[in-house]
């Protein structure tokens, strides 16, 4: 009589095991489900998704999953699994509503789904002033933006939009980029023209000139534009991210041709408040101040007279008059922090213009 194959045996238990596992699983997840129902009933049948939308709160579960998580899968996957499980929570009758800067395959794209997970509603819009009007008018509930990159710096027209604009900066998002050479064709010698946007044809400009120094460049708006481009044309490739390949059905001929391994992408949420502190929070301010010597200075000293830290200062003409500047800082802690709070209290009697663009929890988790 042949014996029991051990293996087989242990193999079979395993599986056991894990359908079990699976099950208990299912119906947390729709435990979970249930109560956030029920949250949602005790404020209000009438309101909209909007309404029960906390980033403040999302920011603290996240940041319990990685305090928690000890392997074996990474911190990343861990927070991309809850953010699912959030995102399809809140969605349960109406899905938040997101403008981002399109076409469809961008990176601004893959942030929305980062940051709110894949059970939204994303709209796609061509330009950023597209995204902060669709917003201001309530056709959306957020919006995501770029705002700087490691590598080639600011987002300038993202800050400029600030200067007109009523809208709150509600979250951050850290995006590593990878970018990849998208084309039909099976060898670079086939290759004549390449298309993306100019901040990814900067980002891999040492790669190009070794590989395809004689290739014609061609700056397109956007890196799903490049690859719309290329989908038909054999003798072309797009410099763009893996989404966009899926989109439009290119091969990668060569991934991560990005020349610094650090490359990242930060971009902001937009929508029309400020949320409550989430105990890890950034603030944005914009401020001017009266011309003359000593002028940065008098703005930043109140910062440093009630211990709060600036992590980042970008300076923008303003429209008060020829060359005359604004400043976007950001600091660490939120408006309601009372450290914070002292210092804005004294930047309004000292400044010209003294405005909190938004307070709003740090990026929880670059992904690698």
């Amino acid at each position: 009589m042949k014996k029991p194959d051990k293996n087989a045996t242990d193999l079979g238990r395993i599986r056991q095991e894990i359908d079990r596992l699976d099950e208990n699983i299912q119906g947390l997840i729709s435990e979970r489900a249930r109560l956030a129902f029920r949250v949602r009933q005790s404020k209000g049948q009438n309101k909209k998704a909007v309404d029960y939308y906390r980033p403040e709160r999302e920011a603290q579960v996240l940041r319990h999953v990685l305090e928690r998580n000890e392997g074996p899968l990474s911190d990343g996957e861990m927070v991309r699994l809850f953010r699912e499980i959030m995102s399809a929570c809140l969605a349960q009758q109406e899905s938040l509503k997101i403008a981002y800067l399109g076409p469809e395959g961008t990176f601004t794209q893959q942030a929305v789904h980062l940051h709110f997970g894949h059970s939204v509603h994303a709209l796609s819009h061509p330009g950023i002033d597209v995204v902060f009007d669709q917003v201001q008018a309530g056709e959306a509930d957020f919006g995501v933006v770029p705002v700087e990159n490691s590598t080639q710096g600011i987002v300038s027209h993202t800050l400029d939009m600030f200067l007109l604009s009523e809208l709150k900066i509600c979250g951050e998002i850290e995006l590593r980029i990878h970018q990849n050479l998208l084309t039909h064709a099976t060898s670079l010698d086939q290759i004549e023209r390449i298309y993306s946007h100019e901040q990814s044809l900067f980002q891999c400009k040492g790669w190009i000139r070794a590989h395809l120094p004689s290739a014609e460049l061609i700056v397109v708006s956007s890196n799903g534009e490049a690859a719309r481009r290329v989908r038909n044309a054999p003798d072309a490739a797009a410099i763009a991210g893996r989404s966009a390949a899926e989109v439009y059905g290119l091969p990668v001929l060569f991934a991560g041709i990005e020349d610094r391994p650090d490359n990242t992408t930060r971009f902001l949420v937009i929508g029309r408040h400020i949320f409550s502190p989430s105990g890890r929070d950034k603030t944005t301010l914009l401020l001017s101040g009266h011309e003359g010597p000593g002028l940065l200075h008098s703005l930043l000293e109140p910062l440093h007279t009630h211990g709060v830290n600036m992590t980042r200062i970008e300076s923008r003409p303003s429209s008060l008059g020829k060359w005359q500047y604004v400043f976007f800082v950001d600091i660490e802690g939120h408006a309601e922090d009372d450290s914070v709070a002292a210092a804005l209290k004294e930047l309004k009697q000292i400044s010209k213009l003294s405005k909190v663009l938004g307070s709003y929890p740090r990026a929880v988790i670059t992904p690698p």
